[in-house]
C-alpha cells in the first residue's frame, strides 16, 4: 500500500478555534468545492458496468464502498490513493461475475470512465456566477487533481478555479480535519473565511467540524441526515447557491 505524505502540514493550522461567522452565512473569501458527484455527473459510470457484463446498479455500490474503505484507512491513521482503492475495490466487486472480458480489462475499462465524465447541467453557469461574485474558487477532492483538471478543461470552466487541490497531498482523506486544514493552509485563509460546497452530507459535517461554513447542494430533493451537523446553506443547484450568496 502507498501512503500519502502529510509531513509538510503545519501543526499551527487554522482549526475550529476560528469557527464560521456567528452572524450566519455570508459571501466567503474562498469557496472550496468537492468534485466527484458535486461537480461531475457520475451516472454514466453505470453504463460502463453494463458494458463489461456487470449489473448497472453495482456502480453505486462500488463508489460507496471505495469511499468507505478510504475513510476506514484514514480512521486508522493510514491512507492510499483514490485510484488504487477504486481499482482494487473493482477487482473485488467484479470477482465471480460473468463478465464479457477479462477482469483486468474490465477494471481498466471502468476506471477509464472517469476521464469522460460530464459536469452536472447547472455547474458551468453556476461556477461562472459564483466566480463573478468576486470570491476565490478552489477544489478539494478525495480523487486526483489530474481528473479534475481534465474534466474542467473539457467543460471550459478551468479558468474560474485558482487551484485544484487533492487530499493526496494532505495525507488524510476528507472528512478528516487535516484535509480541510490543508486546503485552508494552501490558500492562506482561516476557516471563518471559507465555505465548503458539496453534495455529500459526510463532507458537509467534516467541514463544519473543521470550522468552515458549508453549503449542501441537494439536486435530488433528498433528506439531510440528522446525525450530521446541518449545513449553513442548502441549494438545489450551483446557480441557486450563487443567488443566495449574491
Amino acid at each position: 500500500m502507498t501512503s500519502m505524505s502529510s509531513e509538510h502540514l503545519d501543526p499551527s493550522l487554522p482549526s475550529v478555534d476560528h469557527p464560521a461567522s456567528p452572524d450566519g452565512p455570508r459571501l466567503p473569501r474562498l469557496l472550496i468545492f468537492d468534485v466527484n458527484e458535486t461537480l461531475s455527473d457520475m451516472s454514466p459510470m453505470a453504463k460502463r458496468f453494463e458494458d463489461v457484463g456487470a449489473p448497472a446498479h453495482l456502480a453505486t455500490t462500488w463508489f460507496a464502498g471505495l469511499l468507505r474503505d478510504g475513510f476506514a484507512l484514514t480512521a486508522v491513521d493510514s491512507s492510499d490513493s483514490f485510484a488504487h482503492i477504486a481499482a482494487e475495490s473493482l477487482r473485488v466487486g467484479l470477482h465471480g461475475l460473468p463478465l464479457n472480458r477479462g477482469a483486468a480489462d474490465a477494471v481498466s475499462y471502468i476506471m477509464d470512465g472517469f476521464a469522460g465524465l460530464p459536469l452536472h447541467d447547472d455547474v458551468p453557469d453556476g461556477i461562472a456566477a459564483l466566480g463573478g461574485l468576486g470570491t476565490r474558487l478552489v477544489t478539494l477532492s478525495n480523487g486526483s487533481a489530474s481528473v479534475a483538471e481534465a474534466l474542467f478543461d473539457r467543460a471550459g470552466i478551468r479558468e474560474h478555479f485558482e487551484r485544484l487541490l487533492t487530499v493526496e497531498d494532505a495525507g488524510r482523506w476528507k472528512p478528516a480535519p487535516e484535509a480541510y486544514a490543508y486546503a485552508l493552509q494552501q490558500c492562506g485563509v482561516d476557516p471563518e473565511d471559507a465555505m465548503l460546497v458539496a453534495v455529500h452530507p459526510w463532507d458537509i459535517d467534516g467541514a463544519s467540524r473543521a470550522g468552515l461554513a458549508t453549503a449542501w447542494v441537494n439536486r435530488t430533493g433528498g433528506r439531510y441526515p440528522e446525525y450530521f451537523r446541518a449545513p449553513d446553506l442548502m441549494a438545489v443547484s450551483l446557480t441557486d447557491l450563487a443567488d443566495q450568496l449574491g
